[in-house]
């Protein structure tokens, strides 16, 4: 069965939004890297590969189903931060950003009776309670280290103990 137009549309426009995560999640690695937060800056690294294989698979689905994949510019990301708490704020209203749009994208095709892409969506669904709750759970401990530098570098550490994890979804 071919992607319906509407479908369609409101998946390209996913693609962009999951650039636009990368190029965000890329632009918060590379502020880490001029700072003494390395674990931070490997962490958003990681989380950009991560919008960045979202955004294929999006692209691969409108491909099986026989659709066209249409790419936008993308807005230059933000690229200046107060410090770790700012940025991992800033994650999570793009997180945000980016449930909303996948609800979009759910409705349109639960509107369109496309079964196969809301049971496709259905992993986004539950990735984006991880990655909210993710962001949320830095923003908690990055506040109760506040300004400590002792606390902060900690928390460096752990962010740099983060690896690449298999994508289901693939």
């Amino acid at each position: 069965m071919q992607i319906t137009e509407d479908v369609q549309a409101a998946i390209n426009r996913q693609i962009n939004q999951e650039f636009l995560a990368f190029y965000r999640y890329l632009a918060a690695a590379a502020y880490f890297e001029t700072t003494p937060y390395g674990g931070f800056a490997q962490w958003m690294r990681l989380q950009a590969d991560e919008e960045h294989s979202h955004a294929m698979k999006f692209f691969d689905y409108i491909i099986d189903r026989r659709g066209s994949v249409q790419l936008d510019a993308l807005p230059a990301p933000e690229h200046t931060y107060d410090g770790p708490l700012s940025v991992f704020e800033q994650s999570l209203s793009w997180e945000q950003e980016v449930t909303e749009k996948i609800n979009n994208i759910y409705k349109v095709a639960q509107d369109a009776k496309d079964f196969a892409t809301t049971s496709f969506l259905n992993w986004f669904v539950d990735e984006q309670v991880e990655e909210e709750k993710t962001a949320d759970d830095w923003i908690e401990r990055l506040k109760l280290a506040g300004d400590d530098p002792v606390a902060l570098l900690r928390l460096d550490a752990e962010a740099a103990t983060r690896s690449a994890t298999p994508n289901p979804a693939a």
